[in-house]
């Protein structure tokens, strides 16, 4: 029986996934310029391009988050009487 924090390992398999798909949507949506494009194009197109590269940074932050979340949730486990505080009463 392997000690596993379920919420926590789903929660970053859900991260781990939604920041794939963002990624392969995003890169499959790279914009290309053409010959003859006027300066003004040539801007617009490499702040098109910033973004995109930005956006898949971010992509790969979640990702990565989401496998630390992985990772955390195989350490982490729950104690039984987490919930009950016990009270020490002082020696006299």
């Amino acid at each position: 029986m392997v000690l596993v924090d379920k919420k926590m390992l789903v929660g970053g398999l859900a991260m781990i996934i939604v920041g794939f798909i963002l990624v392969v949507n995003i890169s499959a949506s790279m914009p290309a310029g053409q010959a003859g494009m006027t300066e003004e194009e040539a801007v617009d197109l490499l702040i098109a391009q910033q973004e995109n590269e930005d956006y898949t940074t971010l992509a790969g932050i979640l990702i990565g988050v989401g496998f630390l979340l992985v990772l955390i949730s195989f350490g982490a486990r729950r104690k039984k009487d987490s919930t009950k505080r016990k009270e020490k009463k002082p020696a006299e």
